[in-house]
């Protein structure tokens, strides 16, 4: 499976971003995005959760890319507080739709910190048609500008996260059940924290579930 992933460099807003890329040989493939946890914490692509939902897309048949921010890994520039990296995922997502002009869905996932820069990037890119968020933190990051929110999409967090209360996950929740005509699914995973320590594979069920459902739809 491996060696057909490869190591790219995208031309980013401050130098070169670099990134993993697996090509799908099916025809009008879908593509994805995949975003990675706070740099300042130890975040990168090559995170196991980043990684895990990297391979999921790759067996749905995606064509699909990881990126590692500004000043993380081989990518230039220096961390600069979620701004910057929202311009380094929509330079990420021009790259892969130049790759893949006749894809027939593109999707957005992050984890963590990278699930807020994946909704940021959704509200201004209207091709982007479906999500997966991971572990978001509305506790900690304003989500209040996805009002409306333009896609249906899924939001996965363990019933045991440490950094994140129930109550900023239901007013999230609320606020995205409350729309119509998009509908977010909202999972929580029995016994996960944050970082899905030892339920990797209850995560990955979940989120082969609603990629192979959703995908099939278009």
């Amino acid at each position: 499976m491996d060696n057909k992933i490869i190591e790219i460099f995208i031309p980013g807003p401050v130098g070169r971003l670099e990134a993993k890329y697996y090509k799908s040989k099916k025809k009008t493939s879908p593509i994805a995005l995949i975003l990675h946890p706070h740099p300042q914490y130890g975040g990168t692509m090559n995170n196991k959760i980043v990684v895990e939902t990297f391979n999921t897309f790759m067996d749905n048949e995606f064509s699909v890319c990881r990126v590692n921010f500004r000043g993380v890994g081989k990518s230039d520039g220096e961390f600069d507080n979620g701004q910057g990296e929202l311009a380094d995922a929509a330079a990420a997502l021009d790259w892969i739709e130049r790759e893949n002009f006749d894809n027939s869905q593109c999707w957005i996932a992050g984890f963590s910190f990278g699930s807020l820069i994946a909704m940021q990037l959704l509200m201004r890119r209207p091709e982007i048609n479906r999500f997966a968020i991971i572990s978001p933190q509305p506790n900690v990051y304003d989500f209040s500008f996805l009002s409306p929110c333009p896609s249906s999409g899924l939001v996965i967090h363990g019933k045991k996260d440490e950094l994140v209360s129930i109550q900023s996950l239901n007013e999230l929740k609320n606020r995205l059940l409350n729309q119509k005509g998009i509908n977010v699914q909202f999972e929580n995973i029995n016994d996960a924290n944050h970082f899905f320590s030892n339920s990797e594979e209850n995560l990955k069920k979940s989120l082969n579930k609603y990629i192979s459902k959703e995908s099939a739809l278009f």
